[in-house]
């Protein structure tokens, strides 16, 4: 199965694409560019994070609502990037000690289904 997948590099690139072999434990993963449809094999080092999308296109004016309480995802968290960026979700498997840890979205609506945070790229993790 491919996942629509947007990368969030820390160097700020933003690309769009699939992969049908992402695991969080594992250090890289293959890529397919949407628009290329270049594989290749990306290193999870060089990622803010691994946002798992709905759609490419998503709605640029929509505005995320982060005050909704989801119940079955786990514990409220806030988590802000070295870059300044702050997302607020959920997530079931927090641990310093791993690479990153899925956070779910605190809006049903968001065309986000859920974000790999790589622990790397944070600033600060905090829970709400």
């Amino acid at each position: 199965m491919q996942n629509r997948i947007v990368l969030h590099y820390g160097d700020h690139r933003i690309v769009k694409g699939s992969t049908g072999d992402f695991f969080p434990d594992k250090q890289w993963f293959h890529f397919t560019d949407k628009d290329t449809v270049k594989t290749s094999r990306v290193d999870i080092t060089k990622l803010k994070g691994i946002f798992f999308v709905k759609n490419y296109g998503g709605n640029p004016e929509y505005q995320e609502q982060y005050d909704g309480e989801r119940k079955g995802l786990g514990k409220k968290v806030k988590v802000t990037f070295n870059d300044g960026e702050a997302i607020i979700g959920y997530t079931t498997g927090f641990s310093p000690h791993k690479p990153g840890f899925f956070l779910f979205s605190s809006d049903p609506n968001s065309n986000t289904e859920k974000i790999f945070v790589v622990i790397a790229a944070t600033e600060e993790i905090i829970f709400v």
